[in-house]
């Protein structure tokens, strides 16, 4: 059991680190292998397993320098409600549109008392929180850009947030004498309260899940890790689905698809299909992360498979249009040619890569900006100075 959970251990902690590095293009596709292991749920009462240094990186993202390339029971009470199916906010008649134009993913994992390249500040995930707001970005789903229904009013641009690896950090739960709290020192705490006071900040964001991994890593808290019940798992998922938010595949406990065969694939991640219909009947996943960045050798098993459970004989099939990369810039429009969902880049948030890159495409002239008209695409005409509009 102890080499089971130390495994683990070590394959989350360093969760993201080799696709970080090796990935600086939005098609990377990272090979490295070493032994296999086969820990799946694994225990641990010590640390969480993920980053824990203390040393804030200045460094933007590697995606900060790649604007324009080419390539259950009742929930508890927070004070939130579900997102309404049209975005609103303020329009700004100040910002040209521009609705062929890249839209920012950012790439989360830790939210919690320090910064490095895996976990992020509290006090900064605020800042980063009013840093978008202020710069004109509203949070959307993945399903929005997929479907083309960024309804958003003139003037203001798309940015869609992705938290990997399930963590407490993420979502925890306080229980007051039986009544269960959304602990605000969380990152949903966080994303809470903000919306509290800026309520064109809808609830839409991407949580790319565990649900066999370590306890720290596992639907958001297991076995009292951070004083969270195993009970309270499913219910977390759950609420989230509930309330607007996106739910997405990121393997059963983060395997490194790049080292195994083809059926181990698929099992690692219809079986954890199969761990979030038990919590959310009958939701439609639309995309997974890849670990690491790292591509299964059969690149197709990451958006399309399945396994067939030997005890039950049910087979388990997944199929969705969205595979997430670890890094590589913004993404294309949905409403542009190239746009392939199939290997979606996203910004690593480390230092000052968000504001990097909102400089960065706001000089080039090559960021989404919504005309506030979901019946035409804004494309920016010579100059930039007028809009040419076509019929969705």
């Amino acid at each position: 059991m102890y080499r089971s959970a130390l495994v683990s251990i070590i394959v989350l902690a360093s969760a993201c680190k080799g696709g970080a590095n090796a990935a600086s293009a939005a098609n990377s596709n990272n090979t490295a292998s070493d032994t296999p292991v086969t820990a799946q749920t694994s225990d641990t009462g010590a640390a969480v397993a993920g980053p824990t240094s203390t040393t804030e990186s200045q460094v933007p993202g590697s995606a900060a320098n790649s604007a324009g390339g080419a390539t259950a029971p009742a929930g508890p009470t927070t004070g939130a409600t579900a997102s309404n199916s049209t975005i609103s906010g303020a329009p700004n008649p100040n910002r040209v549109p521009n609705e062929m134009g890249r839209i920012m993913v950012l790439e989360y994992h830790l939210i919690t008392d320090h910064n490095s390249a895996y976990a992020r500040e509290r006090g900064q995930f605020r800042k980063d929180l009013e840093l978008l707001y202020d710069r004109g970005y509203r949070p959307v789903n993945m399903s929005d850009v997929l479907d083309k229904k960024l309804n958003l009013p003139r003037g203001l641009s798309p940015v869609v947030f992705v938290f990997d690896d399930a963590s407490p950090e993420q979502f925890r739960y306080i229980d007051n004498n039986g009544k269960l709290d959304i602990d605000p020192t969380s990152g949903l705490g966080i994303w809470l309260d903000f919306g509290k006071t800026h309520p064109d900040w809808n609830n839409k964001a991407v949580y790319c899940l565990l649900s066999g991994a370590s306890a720290g890593h596992n639907f958001f808290g297991d076995r009292g890790i951070q004083g969270q019940k195993s009970n309270w798992r499913f219910q977390k998922v759950k609420w989230l689905a509930d309330n607007g938010f996106e739910l997405c595949d990121h393997t059963l406990w983060h395997a490194q698809l790049s080292k195994y065969p083809d059926a181990f694939v698929q099992e690692q991640i219809a079986r954890n299909v199969l761990a979030i219909d038990s919590a959310v009947p009958g939701y439609k996943i639309r995309s997974m992360a890849l670990p690491q960045g790292l591509w299964p050798k059969n690149r197709a098993l990451a958006s399309k498979g399945s396994w067939t459970n030997p005890k039950t004989g049910k087979t388990v099939s997944y199929d969705w249009p969205v595979v997430f990369e670890v890094a590589g810039g913004p993404m294309r429009s949905p409403y542009d040619p190239a746009f392939n969902p199939g290997s979606t880049p996203r910004i690593q948030v480390i230092g000052n890569a968000i504001e990097a890159m909102i400089n960065k495409l706001e000089r080039s002239g090559n960021m989404y900006i919504s005309d506030g008209n979901p019946s035409v695409v804004a494309r920016p005409a010579a100059g930039a100075t007028t809009t040419a509009a076509t019929k969705h």
